[in-house]
């Protein structure tokens, strides 16, 4: 066998998943045949992936999870080499999003990263100045990608509240409109998914200044991230985080139920809005 390439974990996310698939490899005694054959793969997929030159799936990496016992591990290698085309400062929280069981969310002016479909995702990231095309397709990749917590077999509950404003704001086109409408509405009919929606005429006017979302596990908050200018901010300050409730409290206080909320979303769908007609 020739020398093995050497890999820097820290170049990017596949470096990472390469590197420790070698170590897993090694820590076991195996050799690159012998590591293919537990899993289902060739030898010289092994050697690819080792190096670096080839991606691994979600298939593969659940198959080397399953096969030494390590539940979620790999998987959640994969899943940051699929996140390579978010934005650097962002991909903190996508690690942070996919450990929660429950997420808490507000949004004053665009529908949430979590709940766009991909042409509105696409309408949003290519309005930011001096982004190149790649760019824009490589982020819409990741942003659907990040969306398969909300099918997984044990999705985090999530309650979302949307500002009216959200829904009246024109992203791309009205057909782009109704349909990022209507996919609200089938995301509001998992048992797992709450859409709340703050009209107008509510008063929680220091909700304008900013949306976030909260993570907890196991009915504990441990990470948020504060949407800002010209990036946003990822943090487990415990004090922060309270201060964050408190918000999300008075903002949930003045939302309409889920039944009104949804009722509004569909008239809209029906009769579009002047502003996106």
């Amino acid at each position: 066998m020739s020398n093995p390439v050497r890999i820097n974990p820290d170049e990017s996310p596949r470096a990472r998943f390469a590197y420790e698939l070698r170590e897993l490899r090694r820590a076991h005694g195996l050799t690159q045949r012998q590591f293919g054959e537990r899993i289902g793969y060739s030898e010289s997929t092994i050697g690819m992936i080792e190096q670096g030159k080839r991606a691994p799936t979600q298939h593969f990496a659940d198959l080397v999870d399953e096969a030494f016992g390590l539940p979620g591990t790999f998987a959640r290698h994969y899943l940051k080499t699929t996140w390579a085309g978010a934005p650097e400062h962002f991909r903190p929280w996508l690690i942070e999003e996919q450990e929660a069981t429950s997420l808490k969310s507000y949004e004053p002016i665009l529908v949430p990263g979590l709940f766009q479909t991909e042409a509105y995702a696409r309408a949003v990231l290519q309005s930011e100045p001096g982004i190149t095309a790649t760019q824009v397709e490589e982020r819409v990749s990741a942003r659907l990608e990040r969306k398969s917590i909300l099918t997984r077999s044990d999705p985090p509950q999530i309650t979302a509240i949307l500002d009216e404003g959200v829904l009246q704001r024109p992203v791309g086109s009205p057909e782009i409109m109704r349909e990022q409408l209507e996919h609200l509405l089938a995301l509001a009919q998992y048992p797992h998914i709450t859409l709340q929606i703050v009209p107008y005429t509510a008063q929680a006017l220091f909700g304008l200044a900013g949306g976030f979302i909260i993570a907890e596990r196991d009915g504990r908050a441990y990470a948020a991230h504060i949407a800002g200018q010209p990036q946003g901010l990822t943090t487990d300050d415990r004090g922060l985080i309270a201060k964050l409730y408190q918000r999300y409290d008075a903002i949930r206080a003045e939302a309409h139920p889920q039944r009104l909320s949804l009722q509004m979303i569909s008239e809209m769908v029906a009769n579009g809005h002047p502003s996106w007609c």
